[in-house]
């Protein structure tokens, strides 16, 4: 398995990773799966600040991603990202999620980001073991917060360290691409 930055090249595979999870699962609270164009610009946004890595296999195909978010939009927040990944179901529990995920929390480390927070819809016992085997610890639950698939959905918050707290005030977080 390679990772690498994605591309906007690469939205068509990262969209037809993410369909099937919006159109047939509660996982995702989305209602419609993104169209590859919708997936193109939502890649270049995030990269132009935060990392989108994708993992290919030896031909080249794109086999699953993970990336990051802006936690919330207060300035206080800014050493804090939610980050979600998403891996093909024919690719699942061969340690793809494990992988991208490494890579995004050193890359976030070496940017500046102190805390990673997931939200995951429940239930969901692969994607809870996985952040928990990850160092994610539970946070809390939103209850009832989501209606999808014919149910409402609760969506439980874990929490990652990414690395120690400074002391005192922190310098800004680097945007993605910029770091030595």
């Amino acid at each position: 398995m390679q990772i690498r930055t994605a591309r906007p090249d690469d939205a068509d595979a990262i969209a037809a990773i993410y369909a099937p999870i919006v159109r047939d699962t509660f996982i995702s609270f989305e209602q419609d799966p993104p169209s590859a164009e919708q997936m193109r610009a939502r890649i270049v946004a995030v990269t132009a600040s935060l990392p989108w890595l994708v993992s290919v296999d030896a031909a080249g195909s794109v086999t699953g991603y993970v990336y990051a978010g802006r936690h919330r939009e207060r300035a206080a927040y800014r050493w804090s990202v939610d980050s979600t990944a998403y891996v093909a179901a024919q690719h699942r529990g061969h340690g793809i999620g494990r992988g991208l995920y490494m890579a995004l929390f050193e890359e976030l480390a070496a940017l500046g980001y102190c805390q990673a927070f997931a939200g995951i819809a429940l239930p969901n016992a692969a994607s809870v073991g996985l952040h928990e085997a990850l160092g994610f610890v539970p946070v809390g639950v939103y209850r009832n917060v989501g209606y999808k698939c014919g149910a409402w959905r609760d969506v439980g918050w874990w929490q990652k360290t990414l690395r120690p707290l400074p002391s005192g005030q922190p310098p800004d977080p680097l945007p993605f691409g910029a770091r030595p």
